[in-house]
């Protein structure tokens, strides 16, 4: 890590999207394909605030669907970065619909992802350290080692037909 160290709040970023008909399946909810890419979205838009630096996408850990969202709701993703190592971040996501006309919010998915900072030739760079400041960011730095260990053991539980 650099030595500059940054405040999560740098990195927060937040999208909101009206979902339409062609946003939503047969059961007139939002496609998840669909709230995938925009949650790959503002993360790397959380990483490359945080970072100042281009990023890519390492991994998507935890997609975790709570409920559907609605055609005709709005939809708001909201990200962080939580922690970091040397040239890696782990960003936050928590994805809210809302009712426009009743004003009913709720969660409707979380999500953890991994960039990593590249330079010009597309080579990981270090990234400065985050610093939370809340309890909730400090409570998703505190258990950040944990997931980043499980991580770790995914990658190397890796199968495929073609090795």
């Amino acid at each position: 890590m650099t030595e500059d160290a940054r405040p999560v709040s740098r990195s927060r970023s937040i999208m909101t999207e009206l979902v339409f008909p062609t946003d939503t399946n047969h059961h007139g909810t939002m496609f998840g394909g669909t709230l995938m890419k925009y949650i790959d979205k503002i993360s790397a838009i959380a990483a490359m605030r945080h970072s100042n630096k281009p990023v890519v996408t390492a991994s998507t850990d935890s997609l975790d669907f709570l409920s559907p969202i609605r055609m005709g709701e709005a939809v708001e993703l909201e990200a962080f970065v939580t922690s970091t190592h040397r040239s890696s971040m782990e960003v936050y996501v928590v994805v809210r619909a809302e009712n426009l006309f009743t004003g009913e919010r709720r969660v409707t998915c979380t999500a953890f992802s991994t960039f990593v900072a590249v330079d010009e030739n597309g080579k990981p760079v270090p990234v400065p350290a985050a610093i939370p400041e809340n309890e909730a960011e400090q409570k998703l730095f505190d258990s950040a080692p944990e997931r980043y260990d499980l991580r770790k053991k995914r990658r190397s539980q890796r199968y495929s037909s073609t090795e």
